[in-house]
């Protein structure tokens, strides 16, 4: 029987779209999963234009919530064990930081130690177009072994609101981590959807 806690990290950063790390932690929840926060200094700035929700209570969605400074927190470490960790959104200079091994901050340290260890990173990337520099930072950090998952909405699904998107959308990233939430509308083949057609 497996004795240890199960762990995820999520990592918020400034990058548009704060609803996918904030829905991620009231997904988790409910769930076995204990979640470590942390918080970029440009996600609590973005999160306050883009939701109606403060820092606090974002952080009160988190079993344990870490500093951003604090570089000695236990996700810091190799030994520390966790799943992996989800960074939602993620920002071009945090993507950046993460494939140069140049950390400045928990949140890209705690990256680069779940790939060192060989666990899962996720890695919800937002910007819109993308340059060379953004597409072989990704091309690195897959190369390195981080899964790189755009936030792209599935319309086979149907979407009647921006909340079901979001939660395809992350429930397909915890699918990565064998976590189960029931956010999926799962493909269940053509002859589940409806045709248009006559």
């Amino acid at each position: 029987m497996n004795s240890h806690p199960r762990r995820l990290i999520v990592g918020i950063t400034g990058a548009s779209g704060a609803v996918y790390g904030v829905r991620l932690l009231r997904l988790l929840k409910p769930t076995d999963i204990e979640t470590h926060l942390v918080m970029s200094r440009s996600a609590k700035i973005t999160l306050t234009q883009e939701l109606d929700i403060g820092v606090a209570d974002v952080s009160a969605l988190a079993d344990v919530v870490h500093q951003v400074d604090n570089v000695g927190a236990s996700i810091s470490s190799g030994s520390f064990r966790t799943l992996g960790m989800v960074i939602a959104p993620c920002s071009m200079r945090s993507l950046s930081e993460i494939v140069s091994g140049v950390t400045s901050s928990l949140l890209t340290r705690a990256a680069d130690v779940v790939l060192k260890e060989r666990r899962r990173l996720v890695l919800l990337v937002r910007e819109a177009p993308l340059h060379l520099g953004h597409l072989r930072s990704m091309t690195a950090a897959a190369e390195m072994g981080a899964v790189v998952y755009p936030p792209v909405p599935a319309f086979y699904a149907r979407p009647d609101s921006l909340e079901q998107m979001v939660d395809h959308t992350l429930g397909r990233v915890l699918d990565l981590l064998d976590i189960e939430t029931k956010a999926v509308s799962r493909w269940g083949g053509l002859n589940s959807i409806k045709s248009a057609d006559p």
